[in-house]
């Protein structure tokens, strides 16, 4: 009888703790959207993020909490000897937060620490050269999106991006697009809708989008999208993430049926901005 007692209240405290625990997560956020941003960090916001002055208010008031969860939850480390910064902190915060404007108050779940390098870095890959000999080949990254828990980045890309927006070229939104892409364990190119429903239109316009863009860089026709995107569906989810935030009226020319599909995924329109 003792022994029954005890597990139904070891069951009932972790049910209890399912249900309690993302309340109160909930709840913490709130408190840290509400708390007033640093001059700092608005400073470094309005320096380093050229489309901020274009969004509406409440998209700011919104980034601007978003910001506060995202550093408050986020560990960044520097490699290579990089001491990470207020501004490097801050500018990836602020660019990935983009993503999450429509409040889908996921905070990239997955993601544990963001590494920071202060260039390209050297990873070895295993390569296949023949049918029985694998060797080894080393190859410089800019970035990388871990299904794990972290986030590749070099800073000295970040800058350039900083300078050059609408090149619809973007590291951050680039890895945090794959993020996204990453939360249901798979990197395909589909992230989590709303709708079992949205999935088949999804699929529809994505690989069409996908084909169009294949095909034009096999013919070496001038596209919107980077070439990158012909990869695999995952690549070109993130290029066409890219595309959609740094070259929104282009894309809406060229592809309106895919500026259609991440206007109503990320619940913007990037096109109406400034």
């Amino acid at each position: 009888m003792l022994q029954a007692l005890i597990v139904l209240l070891t069951v009932g405290l972790i049910a209890a703790g399912i249900f309690v625990q993302p309340l109160l997560q909930r709840q913490h956020r709130e408190r840290l959207k509400k708390r007033p941003l640093p001059p700092l960090w608005r400073a470094l916001i309005e320096q380093n993020l050229p489309i901020y002055p274009q969004l509406s208010p409440e998209e700011r008031q919104r980034l601007q909490g978003h910001i506060q969860v995202f550093l408050a939850e986020k560990q960044f480390i520097g490699c290579r000897g990089l001491q990470v910064s207020e501004e490097m902190k801050v500018t990836i915060a602020a660019v990935a937060c983009l993503l999450l404007l429509n409040e889908r108050g996921t905070y990239f779940p997955k993601l544990k620490s963001i590494l920071v390098y202060p260039d390209a870095y050297i990873v070895t890959q295993p390569a296949a050269n023949g049918p029985y000999v694998v060797e080894e080949r080393q190859e410089a990254r800019l970035g990388e999106s871990w299904l794990q828990d972290q986030v590749l980045l070099t800073w000295q890309e970040i800058q350039a991006d900083t300078r050059s927006w609408q090149d619809g070229h973007n590291l951050i939104l680039h890895e945090f697009a794959h993020q996204l892409d990453q939360e249901d364990s798979k990197a395909e190119g589909v992230p989590i809708l709303k709708k079992r429903a949205d999935y088949a239109r999804w699929c529809e316009v994505m690989s069409v989008a996908y084909e169009q863009l294949c095909q034009a860089v096999r013919r070496r026709y001038p596209t919107v999208m980077d070439s990158y995107g012909t990869k695999n569906p995952a690549e070109f989810f993130a290029v066409a993430t890219e595309t959609f935030f740094e070259r929104p009226k282009q894309l809406r020319a060229h592809h309106p049926a895919l500026y259609a599909q991440l206007q109503a995924y990320y619940e913007l329109d990037p096109a109406g901005w400034g």
